[in-house]
């Protein structure tokens, strides 16, 4: 299936590239131990989400917020749910789950399934910031460090039409459980 593949690579820079009409939103390394108040921006630079990480030390649990302190999404961490699990409890929306795949223990690989039955792939080198979210066979967001030049900074590119905040508190998420690991 090599020309499937560089079919999809065509496809992904299209929807991905710098042509592209994915939003790319900027975030840090390793948010969960900063233990403050941590900024997500968009692709101008704006400040659009604040994750606040005080929570983490009190109640285990991180808070996604709006640039005006509205909650989002509230992010149980493992220590609150099952072993390897985020509970991601988004506030008048669809709530979703992020856990490690126990069925692909080869390669980096989660899984976010979110309440009404989408199921989304997380597959890529999870510690480094190099993964995508496929829904079905689709590729619908991408995180890298490719776009910047800061080693502590990545990027997240998520498809239109898509959950985009609850694909940055997945994002955040990952980033817990991958550095709780390691």
């Amino acid at each position: 299936m090599p020309g499937r593949r560089a079919e999809q690579r065509r496809e992904d820079r299209q929807e991905f590239g710098r042509g592209g009409d994915a939003l790319t939103y900027k975030m840090r390394d390793k948010i969960a131990s900063i233990g403050d108040d941590f900024w997500i921006e968009n692709q101008e630079g704006n400040k659009v989400f604040k994750i606040d990480g005080k929570m983490l030390r009190a109640r285990d649990i991180l808070r996604f917020e709006d640039a005006q302190g509205h909650t989002l999404v509230d992010m149980a961490s493992k220590l609150v749910q099952i072993r390897d699990t985020v509970k991601l409890e988004r506030t008048g929306g669809k709530s979703a789950v992020v856990k490690k795949d126990v069925i692909n223990i080869i390669a980096d690989s989660m899984v976010m399934k979110v309440d009404g039955g989408a199921e989304y792939q997380i597959k890529g080198n999870l510690l480094d910031h190099e993964y995508e979210f496929y829904e079905g066979r689709d590729k619908v967001a991408e995180v890298s460090k490719k776009w910047f030049r800061l080693t502590d900074t990545y990027g997240i590119q998520v498809s239109p039409g898509q959950d985009d905040i609850l694909l940055l508190a997945a994002t955040v998420a990952i980033d817990q459980l991958s550095h709780d690991v390691a």
